[in-house]
């Protein structure tokens, strides 16, 4: 069943639109996310729906690179009201869109942090970005410039958590520090892992440092473009564009996996389609 694809709100910067999984406010500048949802009512469809079969009813997620909210918002869904995310956003513009987004969808569970995942506390830069320009504002790498918005870092071994059961990791090639940071908090608990792994000079490290945890790895490649939609469009306008993921469980767990390829060595880094780093 498809939504009308008029916004609620249509703004020179912005649009509020019914989506799949509820209402989002979305940059009209944003060349992936805030496009996806303007003519999909979706964003990248296939992450969700792998989520749904790793996120457990009343289970602890963390969602590190939440950007506005995509895929916090029916994590939320997910893990019900006996459950809770914890949702980190560096960039303080997306960071308010994020919150935006979940008083919108009157999401009670998400505790969201304006702030990055790192190896130790610390501050980092957002780089100066036009938000009124066309832009992949989920591609931006954070840095140690002078230039830019000063931005805290947290270690996720920071958090008190009373279980953790899953964590995403988006965070533009600063996927190696956020685990990094997360040492004891993996070692306690065990969670399954979505990792991104698309900046083809980090893979190596990244692929070694959670072998080194005792998972195994599974490519998880997902279309930009979902054939079915919430909109019911036809036309893809991304192409092949894909993101490249991980799909990381835990060695000891007999957690069934069908139709992905295992990684078993650090050098076996991903090439092929066109990615979307974001």
């Amino acid at each position: 069943m498809s939504a009308p694809q008029a916004a609620l709100i249509d703004g020179p910067n912005v649009r509020l639109k019914r989506c799949r999984h509820g209402w989002m406010l979305y940059n009209v500048h944003d060349m992936y996310v805030g496009r996806s949802f303007d003519l999909y009512g979706e964003f990248s469809e296939m992450e969700v729906q792998a989520f749904s079969q790793l996120i457990p009813r009343g289970g602890v997620a963390l969602d590190v690179g939440s950007n506005i909210g995509a895929h916090t918002v029916p994590m939320a869904r997910m893990v019900g009201d006996s459950g809770m995310v914890v949702a980190f956003e560096p960039q303080r513009v997306l960071h308010q869109m994020l919150c935006a987004n979940l008083a919108l969808n009157a999401v009670p569970n998400v505790w969201s942090f304006w702030a990055g995942a790192g190896p130790e506390n610390g501050t980092l830069r957002v780089p100066p970005l036009d938000y009124n320009a066309t832009n992949n504002f989920g591609g931006i790498s954070l840095s140690t410039g002078a230039e830019g918005e000063t931005v805290r870092i947290l270690p996720l071994d920071s958090l008190v958590l009373s279980a953790c059961h899953f964590i995403k990791i988006d965070v533009e090639g600063m996927e190696r520090e956020v685990i990094a940071g997360a040492q004891t908090l993996i070692a306690k608990w065990r969670p399954l892992l979505y990792v991104e792994n698309d900046r083809h000079e980090k893979s190596a490290t990244l692929i070694a440092a959670l072998l080194a945890l005792d998972y195994r790895l599974y490519w998880h490649l997902s279309p930009l473009f979902h054939a079915g939609n919430f909109f019911g469009a036809a036309e893809n306008v991304f192409g092949n564009i894909i993101s490249i993921n991980m799909l990381c469980i835990p060695r000891e767990r007999n957690f069934p996996v069908q139709g992905l390829r295992e990684i078993t060595a650090a050098e076996q880094t991903y090439v092929g389609a066109p990615i979307h780093t974001g």
